[in-house]
C-alpha cells in the first residue's frame, strides 16, 4: 500500500514537471512567431524604403547629376 503512494507521488510530479515543460514549449513557440512576424514587417518596411530611395537616386541622375551626388542628395546630405 505504501508503495503504491509513492509511486502516484512520483508519477504525480513527473505530471506536473511535464505540464510545466509543455507551457513552456508552447510560450517558445508563439515568442518565436510573434518574432518572425515583426521582423517580416520590418524587412517589408525596409523593402519598401529601398525602393524609394532608389527611385530618388534615378530621378536625381535623370536630372543630370552624378551617382554619388544623387545618393548624398536622396541620404538627405
Amino acid at each position: 500500500m505504501s508503495d503504491e503512494i509513492t509511486n502516484q507521488q512520483s508519477c504525480s510530479g513527473k505530471k506536473r514537471a511535464m505540464l510545466a515543460y509543455g507551457v513552456v514549449q508552447i510560450s517558445a513557440t508563439v515568442v518565436s512567431a510573434v518574432s518572425l512576424a515583426a521582423i517580416a514587417f520590418g524587412l517589408c518596411a525596409v523593402k519598401q524604403e529601398s525602393r524609394l530611395f532608389n527611385g530618388c537616386v534615378e530621378a536625381v541622375v535623370a536630372e543630370g547629376r552624378s551617382q554619388s551626388e544623387a545618393v548624398r542628395y536622396c541620404n538627405g546630405g
